[in-house]
């Protein structure tokens, strides 16, 4: 069966449904979830570096952190993940919340767990990973 289009509210289910995950404020009053008190996934304000084709700032912008490889492929590929000027340098990916539906809900959940592993201990992560069998 194929993964139906993500959805904003999948991004608050796939990261609460992780072990040991928070939902608290980041970034002034922007929803983020974090694990072991480091944000994997953050709600982002406004800010000059991300425009619209009408030079717009972007209100609808969601940090995800990703490895360098993984921030390589997302961002050359024909997908809504892009970066910034401002990011260079840091491992996370930019995506619309409005851009959500061009991805599947298996996609976001793979991209947002990954952030999820990079930031989690392993006493909380090792036995994750065993239980799905990917120890």
């Amino acid at each position: 069966m194929t993964s139906r289009k993500a959805r904003p509210s999948d991004v608050a289910d796939i990261a609460l449904a992780l072990p040991g995950v928070t939902h608290e404020p980041s970034w002034g009053d922007k929803p983020s979830f974090k694990v072991a008190g480091r944000a994997f996934v953050i709600y982002r304000g406004p800010r000059k570096d991300a425009l619209d084709a009408d030079g717009h700032e972007l209100q609808d912008v969601i940090v995800i952190t990703c490895s360098a490889d993984d921030k390589q492929s997302l961002v050359a590929d024909d997908s809504p993940f892009f970066t910034t000027d401002h990011f260079n340098g840091y491992n996370a990916v930019l995506v619309r919340e409005s851009q959500l539906p061009l991805l599947t809900r298996d996609e976001l959940a793979e991209v947002i767990t990954d952030g999820w592993l990079l930031r989690a201990p392993k006493k909380l992560s090792k036995p994750w990973l065993a239980e799905r069998g990917a120890d």
